[in-house]
Formats: structure tokens, sequence, C-alpha cells
């Protein structure tokens, strides 16, 4: 559990270092004043100033991080006001702002990147052999329309890019029919009403994609950027509908985790390789990216949202009323920080 703790730390705080660094670097090409630098939240464990007069800090807990700017939430002196943030052109603020969930979003593919060019091999969506044995014992030659050497490009109205597509479709389609699209023999040929063989993790059926062994794909430079470009679309794509699934109360509460949960899911991760860590990496980068863009008060994506009313409203909302909406918006996310974290904890002692 230890071991799981620490790695936990680890990939929290290089993903936290990284949206910070997002908003540090933007903000000083803007020529926006820093007064903090802070990595995790709370009281400072470790701080130092700099030649460049900002402070940089670790704080106690490892949930978050900061970049403190001038003019970022209040009125300044008339000698800060050319550094301030509230004073720098709208497109400016919006950069500055969505830094920190673009760097997320860029490291998560950069390490996708490294993923898919040290793997082993990269594998197509084409059937090679079906692994259901018919009656007799022997390998199947079709199974529910499929053929071997058909090729899965689209399942209901999903496009099928890469692996990950297919797996994350067939998983989210569950026990429903769906119409499936392969190419055959040069053509596109609809299977209709296919049903995916269930798998049934935590109360949740999903579809299994592993009812086949898939052909290699020819692996080199070209091949390898576009599986990484795909894969991360997909990652975005996975993330984005399950928020939507939850949402429409498809999982319930007890799917949520947070930080707890996800130090417990490391150490089970751990256990296959220092590759699946990795891939956790970009899961939880690019969730982190994502959730930030969305526009919901205290998150970058809220305060992306009051920069869009200023450019139509062509002035700035009152500073004292955004603050009100980000601290209203703040307050709700710390009480679902509590009730994840509970139910992470029921979770651990359960098992």
């Amino acid at each position: 559990m230890f071991f799981s703790i620490l790695i936990g730390i680890l990939i929290f705080g290089v993903i936290i270092f990284v949206h910070e660094l997002g908003h540090f670097l933007t903000a000083r090409a803007c020529g926006v004043g820093i007064n903090e630098f802070a990595i995790g939240m709370g009281p400072k464990l470790v701080s130092h100033k700099g030649k460049d007069d900002i402070l940089y800090s670790i704080r106690l807990f490892p949930i978050g991080g900061f970049v403190s700017m001038v003019g970022e939430d209040e009125e300044v002196e008339e000698q800060d006001k050319e550094k301030a943030l509230n004073r720098k052109p709208v497109w400016k603020r919006f950069i500055v702002i969505s830094a920190g969930a673009v760097m997320n979003l860029l490291s998560g593919f950069l390490v996708m990147s490294i993923i898919v060019a040290t793997s082993g091999q990269l594998l197509s969506n084409k059937i090679e052999r079906f692994r259901i044995a018919g009656d007799d014992g022997k390998a199947v030659s079709t199974y529910q329309g499929f053929q071997i050497g058909d090729e899965i490009v689209k399942i209901g109205n999903k496009k099928i890019n890469v692996r990950s597509d297919l797996v994350y479709t067939a998983m989210r389609a569950g026990t429903k029919s769906i119409d499936v699209t392969v190419l055959r023999n040069g053509k596109k040929t609809v299977i209709p009403k296919v049903v995916f063989p269930p798998i049934t993790e935590k109360g949740i059926v999903f579809g299994r994609s592993d009812f086949f062994v898939p052909e290699i794909k020819d692996k080199n430079v070209g091949a390898v950027i576009q599986e990484s470009f795909c894969q991360s679309i997909s990652t975005i794509d996975m993330i984005w509908n399950s928020f939507i699934d939850l949402l429409a109360g498809k999982y319930g509460t007890k799917a949520l985790s947070g930080p707890v949960g996800v130090v417990g899911e490391i150490g089970e991760t751990a256990k296959y390789g220092v590759s699946a860590l990795a891939y956790l990496f970009v899961l939880i980068s690019m969730n982190v990216g994502l959730f930030n863009l969305f526009p919901l008060p205290a998150l970058d994506g809220g305060r992306l949202v009051f920069l869009l009313i200023e450019l139509v409203r062509r002035k700035p909302i009152k500073p004292q009323y955004e603050g009100y909406v980000h601290l209203a918006g703040l307050a709700l996310l710390l009480l679902l920080m509590v009730f994840v974290t509970f139910n992470d904890i029921v979770g651990l002692i359960k098992k």
C-alpha cells in the first residue's frame, strides 16, 4: 500500500506540475506578473523566493496546485497594472487560463506516443481468427455474421479507427444488439444486431471485443504517429462519453472515484508493469485536462466562459460577482470530493 501511495503522489505531482507549468509559462510569455508557483495545497512544506521575485513552494496536501498571478482576482495598484492579468487583452487571458488543461492533454499524448513506440506490436481491427470454439471444440470460421478477414470499421454510429475504439465501444454497447460495419473483400458490409459477449464488473454489464484474435499491423514511424494520435483521441472520447454516461445514471455514484480510489487502482495496475502505469498516467492526465475545460465554476473552463461573456458584452463582469460564482463552484466541488473520498475509503475497507 505504501508503494501505491508513493507512486500515486508521484503521478499526481507530475500531472499537477505540468498543468501549473502551462499557466506559468504562458503567463510569463504574456507579460503577467506571478506571485507564487505552488504544487499542493494547504500549509507550505518548502518554499524559496527566486531571483525573479517569485515564490516557489511545495505544500502539504498533494491534491492540487496554483499559480498566483497579479490581478487574477483583485484590483491592483497603479504601478502593477501593466503586469496584471485582468488588464491583458481577452485573447491573452484565454491562452493563460486554458494552457494548463492543454498541457495535460499534450503530456498525455506524449506519453501515449512513447507507449505506442515501445510496444512490441500494433494490433489492427481485422479478424485473423476467432477465440470462440464451436460445439465440436474446433475454431469456428464465422461468429454472429463476422468472417475471418473482416475489418471492423464502425459500431453503430461510432467510427472505429484503432483497437482502443473497438474495445471501449464494445464495452459501452453492453448486451444491447447493435449494427456493426466491416470491410470485407474491399467493400463495406453491415452485420445487423450484433451482441458482444458480456462481462460483469462491479455490477455493470459490459460488452467484450476479445472474441477474435486481431491481425498485426506493420510498425513504422508513420504508423506509430497515426496510432498515437488516434489512441489519444480515443482516450479523450472515452473520458467524455464516460462523463455523459455518469450524468445519465448509467453507472451510479459508486463508479465515481477520487485520489484515494485512484491510489488503490495504481496498486493493482503496478502489477502489470511500467507500460500499464504509463497508460494510467495518460488516462489521469487527459481526464484532468478535459475536466478542467468543462464550463463549471471554479474550473478553468468556468473562467473561460466569463471571458466569452466579456467578448460578447465588450466589458467584463464585475470581479466580485465572478468571484462569488467561482466560490460557490469551489464549495460544491469540495463537497463532491468529500463524498467521493468517503466512497473510496468504504470501498477499500470492503476489500
